[in-house]
């Protein structure tokens, strides 16, 4: 049998867009070709690599002529998986984030409702990190960091741009001390920065040893923790192994106790602009529903103003969030637990509120959408970290009794590919 010309290993593309993995996007004989680290207007000569969706990983063997790009602030850009775009240009680096929203929203067939420009939050404020570990009996040898991008290898940090300061000052210190555990090729540690502390989760491959706890104990004080737990693997529940002061965390002045692998908003700084957007959007409703309300981070600054019935299918969760209203003895606040996947509250539920707010995680809230469509609640506000789950879920709202009102994109996720955004619903008349 005849072949034909076998296809080169390599070659010569400008780069057009940014995926939302942050790659450049670049085409060959309208093939997509994904190329990390790559900016809009590089033009590359790139090795092809392994097949990736309808396209190919293109990885850069030269940079012919630069594009969109930018001086990353990191030493470690490039290989550290924690970042994907400190090399472009201010200009860029915001059409990226903003692309992406108006890609998903199109790829639904929706019209593009009016859209704020990216809203930049700060760098250097992440108070949230899981951190890869390298336990080595030498303690300078030990390894903290990210991984390499697609990869096992970990990068053993020495600087980050993204941390808030308190979580990077620990990295050193764990260094040294998980030199004290049984080597390991897989372990973790889930760094919290809370308003009393840092809460520290190690994920170990086996329980550590009478040494290895004691040195423990030794590095929760020494780093003044609030708190330091263990798990073996992550099914596991977390053994507290020092518990100096109770992690909280202040939402509009209400104290909420932090359970171990609570889910925060990437940064204070996030926080505050989530929730001023939230507040916005809700407007003057009288009594609102906060569905997916994690530990109330939008239930408390609601509940200054109106009456709020919080939605959470995390137990832990949804008991630290109702000890908390109880504690600031906020009437106003009730709570359910109740997974909103498999059980999403239907339309007589929904009538006795006047606005709902939403913010799920990834995968989005399709069968709630789907009841939310029909339903007669006045107005809608949705926080998401995916632009392409909320473009579904607007695809519903919006087949139903709803239109999209506005967008607004938010920074929180700094250098990275991802991208928060609030969006605002009312229903048609």
């Amino acid at each position: 049998m005849k072949r034909g010309p076998r296809e080169s290993a390599e070659a010569k593309l400008t780069v057009e867009s940014i995926g939302v993995r942050g790659d450049g996007v670049a085409h060959r004989d309208g093939e997509p070709i994904y190329i990390p680290f790559a900016a809009p207007g590089d033009r590359v000569r790139v090795r092809l690599g392994a097949r990736r969706g309808e396209g190919r990983v293109g990885d850069i063997v030269e940079l012919l002529n630069p594009g969109a790009r930018a001086v990353p602030v990191c030493p470690h850009f490039g290989r550290c998986g924690g970042c994907a775009l400190q090399h472009l240009d201010d200009a860029a680096y915001g059409r990226a984030k903003e692309s992406q929203i108006v890609t998903a929203l199109t790829q639904q067939g929706l019209p593009l409702p009016p859209m704020a420009p990216l809203l930049r939050l700060p760098a250097q404020t992440r108070r949230r990190a899981r951190f890869s570990l390298r336990a080595r009996r030498a303690p300078a040898a030990s390894i903290v960091g990210f991984n390499v991008r697609a990869s096992h290898e970990i990068v053993d940090m020495r600087s980050c741009a993204v941390l808030a300061s308190p979580l990077w000052a620990l990295v050193a210190p764990l260094r040294e001390v998980i030199g004290t555990l049984a080597p390991a090729d897989e372990a973790a540690a889930t760094a919290t920065l809370s308003d009393s502390g840092i809460d520290l989760l190690l994920e170990l491959p086996a329980p550590p040893a009478l040494a290895g706890l004691e040195a423990l104990a030794r590095f929760a004080e020494a780093q003044d923790l609030a708190r330091l737990s263990w798990h073996v693997g992550a099914a596991e529940a977390a053994t507290p192994l020092a518990v100096r002061r109770r992690p909280r965390v202040i939402f509009s002045g209400v104290a909420v106790d932090l359970p171990v692998e609570a889910f925060l908003q990437a940064s204070v700084e996030a926080e505050r602009v989530l929730v001023a957007e939230v507040l916005a959007g809700v407007g003057a409703a009288g009594r609102v529903l906060d569905l997916y309300a994690g530990l109330g981070t939008f239930t408390f600054a609601l509940a200054q103003r109106s009456a709020v019935h919080a939605v959470e299918g995390s137990p832990p969760a949804v008991a630290a969030l109702a000890t908390a209203a109880r504690g600031a003895a906020l009437a106003r606040v009730t709570s359910e637990l109740r997974d909103l996947a498999r059980r999403p509250l239907l339309a007589e539920e929904l009538a006795r509120f006047d606005a709902v707010v939403f913010d799920p995680p990834r995968a989005g809230a399709a069968a709630q959408c789907a009841i939310l469509a029909e339903s007669r609640v006045p107005r809608i506000v949705a926080v998401s970290c995916s632009p392409a789950s909320f473009a579904r879920d607007a695809a519903i709202l919006l087949a139903g009794s709803y239109r999209l009102i506005e967008v607004k994109p938010i920074d929180q996720f700094v250098w990275s590919p991802h991208v928060e955004l609030v969006a605002r619903f009312d229903r048609a008349a």
